[in-house]
């Protein structure tokens, strides 16, 4: 990306963030919905990679099913967006109707247990919102991880919205967030981490609809080391205003095998949970990069 489009790219997310959090929220509903179809009609790059991804997730489907799922994966991504941009200026009591997720009993009884919790969760609806509801319903601030973006000014603006909505956000890259979010899991913290994208090339060869691919070890690894418990989320959204979402069982440790053995165990856990939830509702699932080996160029990570 050159230096024209990163500034172009800033100003943009700038003014969504400037401007759309001021729309009456039908309008805000109609204008995400203008924009991803006309993204799906284009059929760029991205669009192709999210219908090629549902292949995967929905390996029967014809060629007009999976131009069915591209285009309502194209809306609800843009829903996760135009719901992003507004949610600085949600009210409380908005962010905390706005979230109705089930078996959430395995996050309050793993808060109140103080042994520290992992809440690992793919790229699903709308995780923001997830973690607003958590720092809002729930009061419990958490720490996370993100991408480092270009701009950096870009990367700055990711960092001030999610601080505003009550989260620690650290880089992921710098090599010290591993070392954080494990003193914050030994205080009794909570630690929130979207996890079925590698980015560092260097992950858990897992087993994923299928398919192999690599998700980080970071969860599992921090859930051996720290003894927090471990839990898989999933989100999806339906016809209503309101998210939906699955707090799963805890992910355990197993009782044997190598630090290595046990990571594979785990992260292989991990991705079975996410697949559940994106094969019930794959137009949720906004993966609109390459993810799986296949279709990865061994001499470049994930793009």
């Amino acid at each position: 990306m050159s230096k024209a489009q990163e500034r172009l790219t800033d100003a943009l997310y700038g003014l969504g963030w400037s401007t759309v959090k001021k729309l009456p929220e039908p309008v805000a509903v109609r204008l995400g919905r203008t924009i991803a179809d006309l993204a799906w009609k284009r059929r760029g790059k991205g669009v192709r990679r999210l219908e090629s991804n549902y292949a995967r997730v929905v390996p029967d489907a014809s060629p007009e099913r999976l131009a069915e799922l591209s285009r309502a994966g194209m809306r609800s991504y843009l829903r996760y967006w135009m719901e992003s941009f507004r949610l600085p200026a949600w009210s409380p009591e908005r962010i905390r109707t706005g979230f109705d997720p089930k078996d959430v009993h395995h996050l309050t009884d793993g808060i109140a247990s103080d042994r520290g919790v992992i809440l690992a969760l793919p790229h699903l609806a709308n995780w923001d919102l997830a973690g607003a509801w958590v720092t809002t319903a729930l009061e419990t601030p958490f720490t996370t991880v993100a991408e480092r973006l270009k701009p950096e000014t870009l990367y700055d603006r990711f960092v001030a919205y999610r601080e505003g909505l009550g989260m620690e956000v650290l880089p992921h890259s710098g090599g010290t967030a591993f070392g954080t979010l494990a003193r914050r899991l030994r205080d009794g913290g909570l630690v929130c981490l979207v996890a079925e994208r590698d980015l560092s090339a260097s992950g858990v060869e897992v087993k994923f609809f299928g398919e192999a691919t690599r998700m980080p070890a970071g969860p599992a690894l921090l859930a051996q080391q720290t003894g927090a418990l471990l839990l898989p989320v999933t989100l999806w959204y339906d016809d209503s205003p309101v998210m939906r979402g699955r707090v799963h069982p805890p992910v355990e440790v197993p009782g044997s095998g190598d630090r290595a053995e046990k990571t594979s165990v785990m992260t292989q856990a991990l991705a079975d949970a996410f697949a559940t939830g994106i094969a019930d509702h794959p137009e949720d699932w906004h993966m609109l990069q390459r993810l799986w080996l296949a279709d990865l160029d061994p001499t470049k990570g994930p793009s």
